[in-house]
């Protein structure tokens, strides 16, 4: 079973800003989003990680390379879990965006919205949930780690839950947190969600649960 670790960047200004960055270049973390990245880090160090993947934008590269260092790895470029393309939308202040007609279907009816000479978050979720579906056949029985950008992974996690597109936007993923799945031969499960605490690594395999069904120890931490 693939245990995937889902992490959002660290904060940047733009956050604070709440301004639509998209695919803007130079947006990068701030102090507080590095500090947050090496909180992260130091919660992750004791799993035995195998590999670290990132979304190619700034924010997201720096937050991997925090992540990366306790285990001594490089960080791999993925830009399958890339930020969504916000088109016309993007760099705007979400102040301004909320005042026009469609974000009341991006509220509360997602799944028919695309953004003007952007992507469609049907579109967004398809291409992510096929790069997780992907890396848990790459990486069966090992601890991975994808960086990326809050609505890439409430998509990914709303497909995983089993819930309607159109509901993705209860989900809530803050800077830094860490989301996990485990994927094996036809099971799911989604261990953690906008997570910040303290993670533990898998029983060996020998080891045997508690309770009516086979569920990771990482869920019961």
């Amino acid at each position: 079973m693939a245990i995937i670790l889902l992490v959002r960047h660290g904060e940047n200004n733009w956050v604070k800003e709440h301004r639509l960055a998209g695919w803007t270049p130079g947006v990068v973390l701030n102090e507080k989003g590095h500090d947050q990245a090496k909180a992260q880090a130091e919660r992750l160090s004791k799993l035995p990680i195998t590999t670290i993947y990132s979304s190619p934008l700034e924010r997201c590269m720096e937050t991997a390379q925090h992540l990366a260092a306790p285990h001594k790895l490089g960080v791999r470029l993925f830009p399958e879990m890339g930020e969504v393309r916000y088109g016309e939308w993007e760099g705007e202040p979400i102040s301004e965006l909320a005042k026009l007609k469609e974000w009341h279907t991006i509220q509360h009816v997602p799944s028919r919205f695309e953004f003007p000479d952007g992507e469609s978050l049907r579109g967004v979720q398809t291409r992510a949930v096929n790069a997780i579906e992907c890396l848990a056949e790459k990486h069966s029985d090992e601890i991975v780690i994808v960086v990326s950008h809050a609505d890439v992974i409430k998509l990914t996690l709303a497909h995983y839950l089993g819930m309607h597109i159109d509901l993705f936007q209860r989900i809530i993923v803050s800077p830094a947190s860490v989301s996990a799945l485990a994927l094996g031969k036809g099971s799911v499960r989604v261990l953690r969600i906008n997570d910040d605490g303290p993670l533990q690594p898998p029983p060996k395999r020998e080891e045997k649960q508690e309770g009516s069904g086979a569920t990771p120890a990482a869920e019961k931490a």
